[in-house]
């Protein structure tokens, strides 16, 4: 048996918006995705919040879980992830803690501590609240407590929530949760589907640090890989420029919403951003199956990854259904 087919695989979904679409048709989406990739499968379904990007829909993440676990009976679905920085740690435990009443034994918390926004987005989101990227592991903590079970001095609790045991993943995309999460005990997920600069480094520190808990007894490590899969290396490149589009307008802080594949890049990004782009998915898997299998092999190697996480980013829905058909069949799923 390959590593890949060894390996659990999952899918973060960002319900991205069409430029010719709408957010209804991407909430939509999302969940026939995770009704996919239930009878396929896949591990988790995860989707991130994001906020004042009007090409992704997932912004009100707890909300957006709740309408796709009502859709899907099996798979575990989560968040990939909350930015805790714009909450408190009681309302995301009754938000996880009423779905993981709901949906027992199928929720998980991912927790982020960037602010998913640009500064006057976080302002807007946080108001009087005075919540920072340096009040994270404070924050992980009270959200620990109000989900573990209930102790005789305390007086706020959860409701739903207390008791619920929701597990908790630390996410990042630069080496602080790494160490965070090791030190917790905690499985952590790197974003190496859009800053993958520092996860070998991510990874070693992680399990450099990792003490073992009530909830692992080893570190778990998941990574983010941007997966742009089709029948042919040629209709992969063909069809990633959609994706190409959307960081490139990013960069340039324009639109997020999707756009159409075209031909070639050639005359739409200047040299550096083209580099930009390029680092941006430099963990990606674009190409056929045999290219993506010898792709995912390597990394698998490599990092010795204990599940992979997937974003796809492609204009017509039916490519990025094809999509993860073709990486289950890769896998021995199908």
């Amino acid at each position: 048996m390959s590593l890949l087919q060894q390996t659990k695989l999952s899918i973060l979904d960002l319900a991205p918006i069409r430029d010719d679409g709408d957010a209804a048709q991407s909430l939509h989406n999302s969940l026939a995705l995770a009704q996919h990739a239930e009878r396929l499968g896949f591990e988790r379904f995860w989707v991130a919040e994001h906020h004042n990007m009007d090409g992704i829909a997932s912004s009100a993440t707890s909300v957006l879980l709740g309408y796709l676990a009502a859709g899907t009976s099996t798979i575990r679905l989560g968040s990939g992830g909350v930015m805790l920085p714009n909450h408190s740690p009681l309302v995301i435990a009754e938000q996880f803690g009423t779905l993981a009443t709901l949906y027992p034994g199928r929720i998980d918390l991912g927790l982020g501590r960037a602010p998913g926004a640009d500064h006057f987005t976080a302002q807007a989101l946080r108001r009087d609240r005075l919540g920072s990227a340096d009040d994270f592991p404070a924050d992980v903590e009270e959200l620990q407590r109000y989900l573990g079970p209930r102790t005789d001095d305390q007086r706020v609790i959860a409701v739903p929530g207390t008791g619920t045991q929701v597990p908790i993943w630390l996410l990042g995309s630069s080496l602080f949760s790494a160490q965070l999460a090791g030190q917790k005990g905690l499985p952590y997920a790197f974003a190496s589907h859009f800053a993958p600069r520092y996860m070998h480094e991510a990874i070693r520190i992680y399990r450099n640090h990792f003490q073992p808990s009530e909830v692992l007894d080893k570190p778990y490590v998941m990574l983010g890989v941007p997966l742009l899969l089709a029948d042919t290396d040629e209709q992969a490149q063909y069809l990633a420029t959609s994706a190409f589009q959307r960081i490139l307008a990013l960069l340039r802080g324009h639109s997020l919403k999707q756009r159409p594949p075209v031909q070639s890049m050639e005359g739409l990004w200047l040299p550096h951003e083209r580099e930009g782009v390029s680092n941006f998915f430099g963990m990606a898997v674009i190409g056929g199956p045999e290219t993506a299998r010898k792709r995912l092999e390597m990394i698998l190697e490599q990092t010795g990854a204990d599940e992979l996480i997937f974003t796809c980013d492609m204009y017509d829905f039916a490519d990025r259904l094809h999509s993860f058909d073709l990486l289950a069949e890769l896998a021995g799923k199908r």
